[in-house]
């Protein structure tokens, strides 16, 4: 049975977004359980994101997921929001840690919290990873830090995706697994030859006519196999860095 899903208002923050919004999905039982901040692809949050705060949440895990455009909507907050992602500070921070906070203010968190985003949000998850307070980071076809190894030193584990079939981020897993191997932070990286951008999506997302024009240079859309085998990663990476009750296995090094 799926997650129940609820619509929440968080508090309002310095810098942050007038009436942030987030989408939390709370498990069935009476806790406390990990928590994780999900950050939203460039589309917004939608019927596919809502899903994946769905699918996380039926896995044990605290998930809430800000919307990064409740300040106006994605076409206004689009190029501001990215804005703030290759500069590294910003509004859409901002209402990250405000997420981060609520959960562990709550009784029903253990205290640990994780990251995890897809596209856009994969981009801001890498680099909320080194001195923001997480325990763990999963970064799912986001861009990379403009200068990796200064942005990730000191990183909390890392565990991260890409599609082969993605051209927009060639390249983009070798170079983040290399940084993460001189830094020595724990990581788990793997590019899909056969996905493209969004394989983790389980239906398209996003304008029709965005879709029609993305497809050939990204490789956009939902990949079941490479899906499945990239959660069972993430479920094994956030298990040992945040607790799970059935198995704590190793972070691998």
């Amino acid at each position: 049975m799926p997650a129940a899903l609820s619509e929440i208002d968080l508090p309002e923050r310095a810098g942050g977004s007038r009436g942030l919004t987030a989408v939390l999905g709370v498990p069935d039982g009476a806790g406390p359980w990990p928590a994780v901040v999900m950050v939203h692809e460039a589309y917004g949050i939608n019927d596919v994101m809502r899903r994946q705060v769905e699918r996380l949440t039926s896995a044990g895990y605290l998930v809430l997921m800000p919307d990064l455009f409740a300040q106006g909507g994605a076409r206004r907050c689009l190029v501001s929001t990215f804005r703030a992602l290759r500069a590294g500070e910003g509004r859409a921070f901002v209402d990250i840690e405000r997420a981060r906070e609520w959960l562990l203010a709550r009784e029903d968190c253990t205290g640990r919290v994780g990251i995890l985003g897809f596209c856009m949000g994969g981009g801001f998850a890498l680099a909320a990873a080194s001195g923001r307070g997480f325990d763990v980071a999963s970064a799912n076809y986001g861009m990379l830090p403009a200068n990796l190894d200064d942005d990730l030193r000191g990183a909390c584990p890392i565990v991260a995706s890409f599609g082969g079939r993605d051209r927009s981020l060639r390249g983009a897993a070798d170079r983040l697994e290399a940084s993460l191997e001189r830094l020595d932070v724990p990581h788990d990286v793997k590019e899909y030859p056969e996905a493209g951008h969004a394989f983790l999506n389980d239906a398209d997302s996003g304008p029709l006519a965005a879709r029609l024009l993305f497809t050939r240079f990204l490789g956009l859309g939902p990949n079941p196999e490479a899906a499945t085998d990239a959660w069972q990663r993430i479920e094994r990476f956030f298990a040992a860095a945040l607790g799970d009750p059935a198995t704590q296995p190793g972070i691998p090094d």
